[in-house]
């Protein structure tokens, strides 16, 4: 550290800057060098670094920034205070932005570790660098001479360099050892174990274990980037990593299609597949850990034009086991839908397409019914989140057991509750009315775009109207809009009649205060940050049930239910807009084909 640098991270400056810039108090800053000598003697007694400088005392410190109380006063916020200060540019590494090529061929590791220096972007001949210390002029002159272009350095907190120089250095580091070792050979990856002990970014290395390091990366990339399904997809040149965030796929390496098969047969291993058959698709599971916490990973292979692909689900526990008040139900609607499901018996079906978050809402509805009083029965192709309340059952078709057959044997297992994964057919539909006159409450899913459609799908399958009439309870229709970004929200005014041109009818007039995100570092710049179901719940009352008959009209049941109060998707997608929770770009999204 040069004296420019030591002048400028001491700890008056630092703890000078952070004030002025109102995070922190100056009673903070007092309490800060009081408690000093005693953090840097504790971390360096824990084998931290010789030189403890005052960020890592503040990072310890965890205190609560003063300009946001609650909130953390984190490496990020000092680093980003700092570069206010110093008229620096500040950047949150996005990963998803990140091109390998640029990160990991422009400097060696060991310079990049040494120097805390991760290359970020090229344009235009000018070589953009993130650095925790912008103020080292031997590394700037270094990074120039080596790059034989302009530099601009970026400041980025010193931990995500660290992050970001283990994970990108070390995946290339597999990737390359593996293309080299597999090129041109065959594949025995030999029987593996299914339960995926996850290494830390650092950990990852070029050893005699790439594929291993390769695909454990990718798990930890994935739940790291909150991703809901990783695709590896094989083209003619390139196998193609992409992740799915908040709904969206995004592409993240593009790998040498000379690993690609030993990439999947490294995931057939952990599944349990038959790494042999290439032809055929096939599905499995693997368990493996977050933070202590089991994950589910849920595994397809497909033979395409190229190859295999390969797309696994991630299942988190905290995704698929959720409170229902935190799903996106309104305060009438939570009402509406627990009468349904605390019934004795009936059949309640959740509609929407695939990715609408079905599943999520069953699997949280058996969580809040689960009790030692009753027996609860799941029936699913395949099982998607193990829990040990709940007695679960995996379709197996090529050993008779399929959603319909198995019902008959489900009921002589005294259920009080039975989960079927979908209504799919006319045996599942019959034996689960038989379920319901027998007494007994009848959860499943089924695919439609609103809830009165659910009534014509049942009749179009083959079900009389008059066993609807004695055994359907309800229906529930729901699809998933992003929520807007809670730590970059900001309000602005759009006039009611310009919504309402856009299909958007809020039965309100003049200016509307509205919420969206303006793009910060929580949220990749996108204004959105996790996602929110909206609901559309229809009660089986006495007048949609006198419209039930063979020649039932959708849009005369869906007027009955109207009349009765049902809120559809697009009416309860405005509630949530108007609430802040969601922008109108989302509700047009998601609710098109409700529009009218």
């Amino acid at each position: 550290m040069n004296a420019i640098s030591r002048e400028k991270f001491s700890p008056k400056a630092v703890l000078t800057h952070l004030i002025k810039g109102g995070y922190l108090s100056q009673d903070q800053a007092k309490q800060v060098l009081s408690m000093r000598e005693s953090v840097v003697r504790k971390l360096s007694r824990k084998g931290d670094e010789a030189r403890v400088d005052i960020i890592k005392v503040l990072r310890h410190l965890a205190m609560d920034r003063a300009d946001r109380p609650g909130e953390p006063l984190d490496e990020d916020a000092i680093y980003q205070a700092l570069s206010e200060a110093w008229s620096i540019d500040y950047l949150k590494i996005n990963p998803l932005k990140l091109n390998m090529e640029t990160v990991t061929k422009t400097i060696p590791k060991n310079f990049a570790m040494k120097h805390l220096v991760l290359p970020v972007a090229v344009k235009d001949g000018e070589l953009t660098v993130a650095m925790s210390d912008p103020f080292d002029t031997e590394v700037l002159d270094d990074l120039k001479r080596v790059s034989q272009m302009r530099i601009r350095p970026v400041i980025t907190a010193r931990s995500d360099i660290e992050k970001y120089i283990n994970e990108f250095f070390g995946f290339r580091s597999s990737i390359a050892a593996a293309n080299t070792q597999y090129a041109g050979t065959g594949i025995d990856l030999g029987n593996l174990e299914q339960f995926v002990k996850l290494g830390s970014y650092g950990e990852i290395q070029s050893s005699d274990h790439h594929i291993i390091n390769a695909v454990n990366h990718l798990f930890s990339y994935a739940f790291d980037q909150r991703a809901s399904d990783i695709h590896i997809e094989p083209k003619r040149d390139v196998s193609v990593i992409r992740m799915r965030i908040d709904g969206a796929l995004h592409t993240v390496y593009e790998l040498p299609k000379t690993i690609h098969s030993a990439l999947v047969s490294r995931i057939k291993a952990l599944s349990r597949l038959d790494m042999a058959e290439k032809r055929r698709p096939q599905d499995g599971r693997i368990k493996t850990d977050k933070d202590g916490t089991e994950v589910e990973i849920r595994v397809s292979t497909v033979p395409v034009a190229f190859g295999e692909k390969v797309v696994m689900r991630v299942l988190h526990p905290d995704v698929m086991f959720q409170d229902l008040e935190k799903l996106g139900f309104t305060d009438d609607d939570l009402a509406r839908y627990e009468a349904l499901v605390n019934r004795p018996h009936g059949i309640v079906l959740v509609c929407g397409p695939t990715g609408s978050g079905k599943s999520t809402t069953l699997y949280s509805t058996l969580r809040r019914l689960a009790s030692p009083e009753l027996n609860i029965t799941t029936v699913e192709d395949p099982i998607e989140m193990v829990h040990e309340e709940f007695n679960q059952i995996a379709v197996q078709p090529q050993v008779g057991v399929k959603f319909g057959t198995i019902l008959r044997n489900i009921l002589r297992q005294d259920p009080d509750i039975i989960m079927l994964g979908e209504m799919r057919d006319l045996e599942t539909a019959e034996n689960a009315a038989q379920a319901s006159m027998t007494g007994h409450l009848v959860l499943s899913t089924l695919h439609t775009n609103d809830a009165p459609s659910a009534i014509t799908r049942l009749l179009d399958i083959g079900i009389p109207s008059y066993i609807i009439q004695a055994t359907l309870a309800g229906v529930v229709a729901q699809r998933l809009v992003r929520r807007v970004c809670s730590h970059c929200t900001e309000t602005y005014e759009m006039e009611s009649e310009k919504l309402k041109g856009l299909g958007l009818d809020t039965g309100k007039q003049g200016m509307l205060t509205l919420s969206r995100g303006t793009g910060c570092l929580k949220c990749r710049g996108t204004g959105y940050r996790g996602r929110l179901a909206i609901f559309e719940i229809l009660p089986f009352t006495d007048g949609v049930r006198k419209l039930t008959t063979r020649h039932a009209d959708v849009a005369a049941i869906r007027n009955q239910a109207a009349r009765e109060g049902m809120v559809n998707l697009r009416e309860s997608g405005i509630r949530q807009l108007l609430a802040g929770n969601t922008t109108w770009e989302e509700l047009l999204r998601v609710t098109w084909e409700n529009h009218g």
